[in-house]
């Protein structure tokens, strides 16, 4: 039902300004808790990031972005992913269609060559660009290869970002998506940043994945506590 609802290019558009519609009530009606406090401060300034997130989460993404703050985010070719490119860009954030996969035909198909050239010029032009660290279709939360390779490519640190409501509802999908509902507190956790070597041997990236896996993880559950609290 859903998939033959959204073959139409009319109503994804609708979907996607509805969306972004639902997002801007959900800023004005929960309270925005932010760990550390000041990073709208620092994160211009010390940034561009490329900011790191699960899949999930990512819905309420752009209501963490400070006002005046550049951002880019990368969002797969699908039809679910026009929904979201179109209310990410009614936010005010840049889009680049494409997605990673863990196999290089996935790869291919996706676009993901592509967006990583992409990503990076955005980054070089100031741009904190988000990138969910799994790959869809999963599995989920398990960091994918793509994101260390733009980190180490591009020469930006990567920032874990995690954010959660007080009240939410979790969907039957592959990634447990969280649907954010309003009046409550709104949760974003800021985790500390890892800066990918350029020289980084090839069998060294499992372990940032893992450890940046860590990191998601642990500001995911901060972020809980404080929205819940």
């Amino acid at each position: 039902m859903w998939k033959r609802l959204t073959d139409s290019g009319g109503i994804r558009h609708w979907l996607g300004r509805r969306l972004a519609g639902y997002l801007r009530l959900l800023g004005r009606t929960t309270r925005l808790v932010a760990e550390p406090a000041d990073y709208a401060d620092w994160l211009d300034v010390k940034g561009p990031y490329v900011l790191a997130l699960w899949h999930g989460q990512h819905f309420i993404t752009p209501l963490g972005i400070p006002p005046g703050t550049k951002a880019a985010v990368m969002i797969s070719r699908s039809a679910d992913g026009d929904i979201n490119a179109i209310a990410a860009e009614a936010m005010g954030v840049r889009t680049v269609r494409a997605s990673g996969g863990l196999l290089p035909h996935q790869i291919k198909k996706r676009g993901g060559a592509r967006g990583l050239i992409e990503a990076m010029r955005l980054l070089r032009d100031g741009y904190h660009f988000a990138v969910t660290a799994d790959v869809p279709k999963g599995p989920a939360k398990v960091v994918g290869p793509g994101i260390i390779a733009l980190a180490r490519h591009a020469g930006f640190p990567i920032l874990p970002v995690a954010m959660a409501t007080t009240y939410s509802i979790t969907l039957p999908s592959w990634d447990s998506a969280a649907l954010n509902l309003p009046f409550g507190r709104m949760a974003l956790v800021i985790g500390e940043p890892m800066t990918i070597p350029a020289d980084l041997a090839d069998d060294a990236v499992a372990a940032l994945q893992a450890e940046l896996a860590a990191r998601l993880d642990a500001a995911t559950l901060r972020a809980r506590q404080l929205a819940r609290r």
